[in-house]
């Protein structure tokens, strides 16, 4: 009789998943807290973020998204409480993923796609998708 092993015999190997949750962890911080620091620290110099506002696309680099969370108070400094919280991670190989987020800065609620990949100093996030609803 042979019995079937519980252990799975693939040589392909096991994803990290914790490597890129730290990054996404440093991204919600930073958002919470509008620490532009450890947002730097989760993105790419060369990220872009991407969304639309009245039907019409709209476009800004990271450096420019970065002054803007600088200029505006925090979630944090005006007692919201968090709503951050990773929906999916896609991975397709050891230094790509796709993670879907929702996240606020209140009274704006955001779902956030963001492609990360593993570079030479680890994970970034090099592009960021976003949608909000107001509530």
């Amino acid at each position: 009789m042979t019995v079937a092993s519980p252990i799975p015999t693939s040589t392909t190997p096991a994803y990290d998943r914790s490597s890129v949750e730290a990054v996404v962890q440093l991204y919600f911080d930073g958002l919470h807290e509008g620490d532009v620091a450890k947002l730097g620290a989760a993105f790419h110099p060369t990220a872009d973020l991407r969304w639309q506002e009245n039907g019409e696309f709209q476009m800004i680099g990271y450096q420019d998204w970065l002054d803007r969370v600088a200029k505006r108070p925090s979630a944090k400094s005006q007692g919201h409480a968090r709503h951050d919280f990773i929906v999916t991670v896609d991975r397709s190989d050891e230094s790509t993923a796709f993670v879907k987020v929702h996240c606020a800065l209140p009274p704006r609620f955001f779902t956030d796609y963001l492609v990360l990949l593993k570079l030479t100093d680890g994970w970034r996030i090099v592009s960021k998708a976003y949608r909000y609803e107001t509530r």
